[in-house]
C-alpha cells in the first residue's frame, strides 16, 4: 500500500494540555513530511456519538489521508485498537462506535485489521493514552507507506462496533429524528436527510414552535427558529442551540 502525505486528527484533548501536541510530535518524529489536519479536538470529553458525526462530515472534503479519530472512555480495556482502509483512506483508532460513520462515508471498509504489532507503538505503552502510545505512531507508519497488513492480524469488517442508528420517525405531516450534532452557531443536524424534511413543506413547527424555512442566517430573526436541508441533512436552528425533538407541518 502505497503512503500518505495527510493525516487527519480528531479527539476530545481539548488544547489546555499538552495532548494534542504530544502526540502531532510523535508523528512529526516517524513521519516528519506527513502533514496533520486538525478536524477538531473540541469534542465533548467521551462523546463517542458527537465525535462520530463530526468526522463522517468532515472526511469526504478531505484528501486521501490516514484520519486518527481518539474518542476512547474505553482506553486500557478491552476494547479493541483497529485501523480500516476505504477507498479514501485509513481510519485508525478504538473499535467503539467512532469509525464506522466515516467508513462508510469514505466508500465502506475494504480491509480491517486489530492492532497487535508491538513494534509500531511506542516502547512504553500507557493504559489512558493510547492516541499518543499507539494510534498516533501507527498512523505514522501508514503515511510512510508501511502495510496496513503488518499492523496485526485481520478482522472482518462486519465486526466493527457500531453505535445505535439515530432514530428517524415519519408519519403523517410529522417528523421526529434524533439530534447528531449542535455546532457553536446553534445549528441543530438531524439525523433525518434534508429530502425528508423537504417532504413536509414550507410550515413547519419544531416543538410547538413555528419555524420558518430559509436559506441563509440573514432571511431570519436573531432567535428565531428556521429551517433549511441539504443532500446530506436536515437542519435546526436558533441562537440558544437548543435542540427540537420533532417538527411537524
Amino acid at each position: 500500500m502505497g503512503g500518505f502525505s495527510w493525516i487527519s486528527f480528531t479527539t476530545d484533548y481539548g488544547l489546555s494540555d499538552g495532548f494534542v501536541a504530544s502526540c502531532h510530535g510523535v508523528i512529526a518524529r516517524l513521519a516528519p513530511e506527513a502533514r496533520v489536519i486538525d478536524v477538531t479536538h473540541g469534542v465533548a470529553p467521551g462523546d463517542v456519538a458527537r465525535g462520530a458525526a463530526v468526522l463522517a462530515q468532515t472526511v469526504p472534503y478531505l484528501p486521501p489521508a490516514v484520519h486518527v479519530a481518539v474518542v476512547d472512555p474505553g482506553v486500557g480495556t478491552s476494547r479493541r485498537g483497529i485501523a480500516a482502509r476505504a477507498p479514501g483512506g485509513v481510519l485508525v483508532g478504538p473499535d467503539n462506535g467512532l469509525l464506522p460513520w466515516a467508513v462508510d462515508a469514505l466508500g465502506g471498509a475494504e480491509e480491517l485489521v486489530e492492532l497487535a504489532n508491538p513494534e509500531w507503538f511506542l516502547a512504553d505503552v500507557s493504559s489512558t493514552f493510547h492516541g499518543r502510545d499507539i494510534f498516533a505512531p501507527v498512523a505514522a507508519h501508514l503515511a510512510l507507506g508501511a502495510d496496513l497488513a503488518d499492523a496485526g492480524p485481520a478482522a472482518d469488517p462486519a465486526t466493527l462496533v457500531r453505535l445505535p442508528e439515530p432514530v428517524v420517525a415519519v408519519g403523517d405531516g410529522w417528523l421526529e429524528a434524533e439530534v447528531l450534532t449542535v455546532d457553536r452557531f446553534g445549528n441543530v443536524q438531524l439525523a433525518a436527510g434534508g429530502e425528508t424534511l423537504e417532504a413536509l413543506g414550507q410550515h413547519l413547527r419544531v416543538g410547538g414552535v413555528r419555524a420558518v424555512r430559509g436559506t441563509t442566517f440573514g432571511t431570519v430573526a436573531r432567535a428565531a427558529w428556521w429551517s433549511m436541508w441539504t443532500p446530506r441533512a436536515a437542519r435546526r436552528s436558533r441562537s440558544t442551540g437548543a435542540a427540537p425533538p420533532s417538527c411537524s407541518r
